[in-house]
């Protein structure tokens, strides 16, 4: 009799091929935009006159659009008028595009100068981490109009996935406070070039951000914000190794094809510093940091994490060889929410990530450069959403147990 351990592996390599280009592929979304229209009055300054009743202006939405998510961006557009036009509180939307030099904070801030009362962003999750980036801190709402293929934020807070659908929760829905993730790459390096870095330095406590609410929060060149999930080595690299090429010819099974060709590269010794704590040494192959955990296809990796916990949780992957991926695929599809051998969870408000050499980071899967210290931070509930209170964030069970 054959032994059946070939049959086994072969059969724990689909699972991990599997669950690799899940996690990653559906992790990865995506200037001035144009605005003539003058400044409208604030709201507050519409008064009774005697015994005249004015009535207050109509509130008015920003659209911050990204064209290249649309075959046909004129028709999105006017599809988008057409729905706000059948809300009579709301005014002629004021619409801006992206650009591939300002992916929407830009635009964003043009909108909150123009004094509207919401911002949606429509497009993948590269633009709405650049539209939250630049609303973090502010009183003015972000709405989520998806029209990318990962679209996570919004399947974690249960939003239509539509124009319509999504424009219509953002136009009557209710406001929910939710936290934004910071990452900040070598966080000393402003202070010297050629000072030696001091690997019991945490840095600053808070990212350099909010510091206009009223204009949109500023952060420093590598200061990025991240609503979804970030990670430092192995999906960073894959996500910078997929050429636009192959996505276009393969879809996500580009990515597929590129984990695979990494899956079993080295591994990187790194020490994780929790809330300043004592270094914690690991040899890992990728450190991921959630601000909510659920991935497309209802793989959930961070089973407790919520998007207004005021907390990030941290996974530490550190397995070796095709069985200890293997092992890890299975844990993960199984919603296992403790550790595993090869997996070490963390909750925490910050974590600075110390490496002994550079490694690649991305955050919601966009690649923001590589570096050898990278903090982690939350700042809870610090962008407003608006959001269905009856929705429920996609999930489903596998069984494999």
């Amino acid at each position: 009799m054959s032994e059946p351990w070939p049959l086994i592996v072969a059969i724990l390599a689909l699972l991990v091929l599997l669950a690799l280009g899940i996690f990653v592929a559906v992790r990865v979304g995506r200037g001035r935009g144009r605005h003539a229209t003058p400044k409208r009055p604030a709201r507050s300054t519409f008064r009774q006159s005697g015994d005249e009743e004015v009535a207050p202006p109509k509130k008015r939405v920003a659209i911050i659009i990204n064209p290249t998510k649309f075959d046909d961006v004129s028709s999105a557009k006017a599809l988008v008028t057409r729905t706000v036009a059948g809300h009579d509180d709301w005014d002629e939307p004021l619409i801006l595009e992206t650009t591939a030099e300002d992916p929407g904070v830009g635009q964003t801030r043009a909108a909150l100068a123009e004094g509207v009362d919401l911002v949606c962003a429509v497009g993948g999750d590269g633009t709405v981490r650049a539209v939250a980036h630049a609303l973090t801190g502010t009183s003015t709402p972000m709405g989520l109009i998806p029209a990318g293929t990962g679209n996570l934020l919004g399947r974690n807070l249960g939003l239509p996935l539509g124009i319509i659908g999504g424009l219509d929760v953002a136009l009557t829905g209710r406001n929910r406070h939710i936290d934004v993730g910071w990452v900040t790459l070598d966080p000393d390096r402003e202070q010297s070039s050629t000072e030696e870095l001091d690997p019991d330095h945490d840095g600053p406590t808070e990212p350099d951000v909010g510091a206009d609410d009223e204009h949109g929060s500023a952060a420093a060149p590598n200061q990025h914000a991240f609503l979804v999930m970030a990670g430092v080595g192995l999906d960073a690299s894959i996500m910078h190794g997929t050429t636009e090429e192959a996505k276009a010819r393969i879809g996500w099974g580009a990515y597929v094809a590129t984990g695979a060709k990494n899956l079993l590269g080295a591994r990187f010794a790194t020490r994780l510093r929790i809330d300043g704590g004592e270094p914690i040494a690991h040899t890992a192959r990728t450190v991921v940091v959630g601000n909510c955990g659920r991935l497309q296809g209802g793989i959930t990796l961070m089973p407790d994490a919520e998007v207004d916990d005021g907390v990030l949780d941290v996974v530490a992957i550190t397995p070796k060889g095709i069985v200890g991926w293997a092992g890890v695929a299975i844990h993960v599809l199984a919603k296992r929410g403790q550790n595993h051998p090869k997996l070490d969870r963390y909750r925490c408000q910050s974590i600075l990530v110390s490496l002994d050499e550079p490694q690649m980071v991305e955050v919601d899967g966009d690649v923001i450069g590589e570096a050898k210290r990278v903090r982690f931070e939350v700042r809870p509930k610090s962008l407003i959403v608006r959001t269905d209170p009856e929705a429920k964030p996609r999930s489903v069970t596998i069984p494999l147990d």
